[in-house]
């Protein structure tokens, strides 16, 4: 729950001036300033690869997944067989820092009794502390289910080429997985070679119902490259990139390479749909999704890991306020911009795939006075 300061914040930015983000000097959202020293170093000479999923726990422990087959051999010396240096070595694939930024547990990979991604993709956790992990290698066919502590809890589906957007019992590029704890059902963003939201029942795995952009019956068939001057797909591009579920039971959907949003009811009807940075082309603008932690989930988190910035959106109107972030190496640029999650204490991290390859963190600062287009660099004041 987030603490009364927070909450107040937000009730004080409660009506933000709705405005696009070129139509408006100054807005009220919120604030933040990237953290250049969270988290602390990584021990046992250990380094990430393209890091592809982040999420936040209810003790505010913040979960990373990454991709240990994406370390160069040139970075990892020590890994060589015999080495040729004292550094580096992949760190494993699941990563859990504690608030201020300490590594304390990792695990993850291949394992008996269960089929590891051979490319992870996104992680989630449950309020019961399970983590859930997805996968979009050309196999990859199934979801995971982890204890806390990485022992496995549920595995759907089974590894397997190609796609199958009618699929009953398995999917194709799960990108990502969020929940209605209330209903018990966990939302697959479905994905890399699927073009689907599939809905799965938490504790059998049953996956209960789907369905494709527009609340259309899914279809596998090759679309068309993505056209900013031509007519909307009336099928999710590929990735169907991230799935989030609000507490007001509304499902908002990142089309990533059609540069939208899609913002449906449960049983998958269709409701509106939000454009961001069209002429967009390539990888995509709209890749990951995440909400203020407000009463109200007032405000919405998108990152944009081709123009290299995260958008801050009021939830309701879906109008862009202001965004923040530029392409760079150095703390609050980003490079491949990936997956956003929020804690309880309203602060963002963002991870980066490709060559970025790290995990950020950008404090809140309450809900104040803003540029209503892109801040750059959001580096702490002195």
């Amino acid at each position: 729950m987030a603490s009364v300061s927070v909450i107040a914040a937000f009730c004080l930015g409660a009506a933000p001036l709705v405005a696009g983000e070129t139509q408006a000097q100054t807005v009220r959202a919120p604030r933040f300033e990237v953290d250049p020293f969270w988290p602390k170093p990584l021990p046992n000479h250990w380094i990430l690869g393209s890091v592809v999923g982040v999420a936040v726990d209810s003790r505010d422990h913040v979960f990373i997944v990454h991709r240990p087959a994406t370390v160069q051999q040139n970075e990892a010396g020590a890994r060589a067989n015999p080495p040729i240096s004292e550094c580096c070595v992949p760190a494993p694939p699941v990563l859990e820092f504690d608030p201020a930024g300490n590594l304390v547990s990792q695990w993850g990979g291949p394992g008996a009794g269960y089929d590891w991604p051979a490319s992870e993709h996104g992680i989630s956790v449950d309020r019961k502390g399970n983590v859930w992990l997805g996968g979009n290698g050309a196999t990859d066919r199934q979801i995971l289910k982890f204890s806390h502590e990485g022992h496995l809890v549920l595995q759907v589906g089974k590894p397997g080429e190609g796609a199958n957007s009618s699929s009953t019992t398995d999917f194709a590029g799960a990108a990502m997985i969020s929940f209605d704890e209330r209903a018990s059902e966990a939302y697959v963003a479905d994905g890399y070679r699927n073009k689907r939201v599939a809905v799965v029942d938490m504790t059998t795995g049953r996956i209960k119902r789907f369905w494709g952009a527009y609340g259309n019956k899914p279809d596998d068939t090759r679309a068309a490259p993505y056209n900013p001057a031509g007519p909307p797909a009336q099928q999710f591009g590929n990735p169907v990139h991230c799935v989030m579920v609000s507490d007001d039971g509304l499902v908002y959907v990142a089309d990533r390479r059609n540069d939208r949003i899609q913002l449906f009811h449960t049983d998958g009807t269709f409701i509106k749909e939000k454009t961001i940075a069209p002429l967009t082309l390539g990888e995509g603008s709209v890749w990951e999704i995440a909400f203020s932690r407000d009463p109200r989930q007032a405000y919405m988190y998108v990152t944009d890991g081709r123009n290299e910035r995260v958008y801050i959106l009021d939830r309701q109107s879906l109008d862009i306020l202001t965004s923040f972030g530029d392409g760079g190496r150095q703390p609050g640029q980003f490079f491949g911009v990936h997956s956003i999650a929020t804690d309880s204490r309203e602060n963002i991290y963002t991870t980066e795939t490709y060559e970025g390859k790290r995990l950020q963190k950008f404090v809140f600062k309450g809900v104040g006075p803003v540029s209503g287009k892109n801040q750059g660099v959001v580096w702490p004041k002195p």
